[in-house]
């Protein structure tokens, strides 16, 4: 566990309605706990986990990663906890940046949920039309 003497690195990552606050310490091994759980525990599923975990990829130091996540599913959950990272390993070490942005992990994916107008059913579904 990290300590308030330490150094951290913070940063905010955005996806969907899911945010992520993200502190970034170094240390001798790597570990994840997000909302204070185990970061294996707290995303289940493989494919989640390895989302996350692509940002280490060309990272030489390892970090003790602590994330509080609101928002959201679980899925813009995973992807808002990457974009914070990579923005935290930014601020430790600014050469990772085009290395990163290559990947697209420093993008804000602005993709999100339509609202819905008046009139129709949903964002652009209409009720179906009769000519009589």
């Amino acid at each position: 566990m990290a300590t308030k003497a330490e150094k951290y690195m913070e940063a905010v990552g955005r996806r969907k309605t899911a945010v992520a606050r993200v502190r970034i310490t170094p240390a001798s091994k790597s570990v994840i706990t997000a909302n204070g759980k185990e970061f294996e525990k707290y995303f289940p599923t493989k494919e989640l986990r390895n989302s996350i975990m692509k940002v280490f990829a060309d990272v030489p130091a390892n970090f003790f990663v602590s994330a509080k996540l609101v928002g959201g599913g679980i899925s813009a959950q995973a992807e808002a906890l990457r974009h914070g990272i990579a923005r935290a390993l930014l601020i430790h070490d600014v050469e990772l940046r085009t290395k990163l942005k290559v990947k697209g992990f420093l993008k804000r994916d602005p993709r999100a949920k339509e609202r819905r107008k008046f009139g129709l059913k949903k964002a652009r579904k209409a009720p179906q039309w009769s000519k009589r």
